[in-house]
């Protein structure tokens, strides 16, 4: 299984990693490679993460949270009951902000012999899929 996970954590930690005013340099050659690593990651655009609410599952058509954006409430789903998108649509990412881990299928009868994935509840961005969701599950704590 492949897993493509952004937490809400793993954002926060590349955010600090990246010191807060520019280091100075460690000889007159240049800053150290430590320094350049640290400052290309304050210079890499952060993802732009997807609109969704607390209590909510989200998936959007396409990638980087674009295209037609389908939001399945916790208060609506059956726990541990398969949910399949509507026929002809899919998913390539999602925001998983349940409190609940959801797994996603690349099968739309949540079949285990195509690709599934299991995503924490505590709000987990992923913003490309390995594959394309045609339904999930979201489970108990």
């Amino acid at each position: 299984m492949r897993t493509t996970v952004l937490t809400t954590a793993a954002l926060a930690a590349v955010c600090l990693l990246a010191p807060a005013s520019p280091a100075s340099p460690a000889s007159p050659a240049g800053p150290a490679p430590a320094t350049q690593t640290a400052q290309a990651v304050r210079a890499a655009p952060q993802p732009r993460l997807g609109s969704c609410a607390p209590g909510e599952l989200c998936l959007w058509a396409k990638p980087g949270f674009t295209g037609a954006r389908h939001v399945h409430e916790l208060s609506g789903i059956d726990i541990e009951s398969c949910v399949p998108l509507p026929a002809g649509a899919g998913a390539q990412a999602l925001a998983n902000r349940t409190g609940r881990p959801v797994t996603a299928y690349q099968s739309a009868e949540c079949a285990e012999t195509g690709e599934f994935e299991t995503y924490p509840g505590g709000g987990t961005w992923v913003p490309q899929t390995p594959y394309r969701v045609r339904a999930f599950k979201v489970w108990e704590n």
